[in-house]
């Protein structure tokens, strides 16, 4: 963003300023002519300089028995006080505009995160805040962007236009409440500092203890002092690239059809969980109608007496019961609907 307010000054300014320096050229060389060659260049340039500044000291060359560099003079005032005024006007301009611009931005962004509700607030965008805020777009969950670096979002709102972001740290009590804290889902820790991650996550649950969130940590044996801190989960990206490399030796065709799946962005189709309503509790699974949902394959459920894969239509529904489905955004969103 930045250099795209640098070019329009650039363009804007480029023939204000050749203009410029063709009417110094051009007042140098007629004061040296008017002056007899009298004069050096520099008091010639010294004489076009004062004239154009609206400065007038007084006249290095003598002009009082000259009328017609008289007429020189203030030709060269009106055109070079009129370029000179046109390129501080414009650069005035673009700072004021661009302050303004700013200012009406962030306002925009405030309104915006107040209708925000149940979403999710990413804490660090670079690296793997990166990748979870692409996971987040591809299956149409609501976002709020937050890192300290207000050059490092300005490069990533250009893939994510329409999301929102608070330019602030993120132990801050006061940058939280503006992302949505109390109304959010969701907190995702991904600073590439473990220490910060941990602060952020005491943070985050003190000013909504019901909030999830999910932090990075580098090093292992910080997982469990962050689960301490407030954390629900700790992801260890080492260790789980660990996991995924045994895998691809292992299992091979697995691991390619999860990469298939999370990279197809045209259908979206994702691994979801949907919680089953307390009204659904004791009947059976067939009371659901799922079948009469074509985007969803249900692959197991979920209750505290552990899993159930591939639950059968007669599976009596327990109390705080979730279902695991493949499907598609539109798919989760039909599941919703119909209970």
């Amino acid at each position: 963003m930045k250099d795209n307010i640098t070019g329009q000054i650039y363009r804007k300014l480029r023939w204000a300023g050749l203009a410029l320096l063709i009417i110094v050229v051009a007042g140098t060389t007629g004061y040296w002519f008017i002056g007899h060659k009298q004069y050096s260049f520099f008091d010639c340039f010294y004489m076009t300089a004062i004239t154009i500044s609206t400065i007038g000291y007084g006249e290095i060359i003598d002009m009082s028995h000259n009328p017609a560099g008289r007429m020189f003079t203030v030709l060269v005032a009106m055109f070079g006080i009129g370029t000179l005024t046109y390129m501080l006007s414009t650069f005035t301009a673009f700072i004021i505009e661009g302050d303004m611009n700013e200012a009406f931005r962030r306002r925009k962004m405030e309104k915006m995160i107040d209708k925000f509700s149940d979403h999710f607030i990413v804490c660090g965008i670079e690296g793997v805040g990166f990748h979870i805020l692409n996971e987040l777009h591809a299956v149409e969950r609501s976002f709020v962007i937050v890192d300290i670096n207000k050059d490092k979002i300005e490069k990533i709102m250009n893939r994510f236009p329409q999301n929102a972001y608070i330019v602030g740290d993120a132990t801050d009590d006061f940058t939280l409440v503006k992302a949505g804290i109390e109304r959010a889902r969701g907190l995702f820790a991904v600073s590439g500092d473990d220490n910060m991650n941990m602060v952020i996550s005491l943070t985050a649950k003190q000013l909504n203890p019901s909030i999830k969130i999910v932090a990075r940590s580098h090093e292992l044996q910080n997982i469990e002092k962050m689960k301490k801190a407030g954390a629900d989960a700790v992801v260890s990206p080492t260790f789980i690239g660990g996991l995924r490399m045994a895998s691809e030796m292992i299992r091979p065709a697995v691991v390619s059809f999860l990469d298939i799946m999370l990279r197809d962005k045209e259908k979206g189709l994702r691994i979801e969980e949907v919680e089953i309503p307390d009204l659904y509790t004791g009947k059976q699974l067939s009371a659901l109608n799922l079948k009469n949902n074509d985007k969803a394959l249900l692959m197991a459920a979920i209750c505290e007496e552990g899993w159930n894969f591939n639950p059968p239509g007669n599976y009596i529904i327990p109390s705080g019961c979730k279902l695991v489905f493949m499907t598609t955004p539109e798919g989760k969103r039909k599941i919703e609907e119909m209970m």
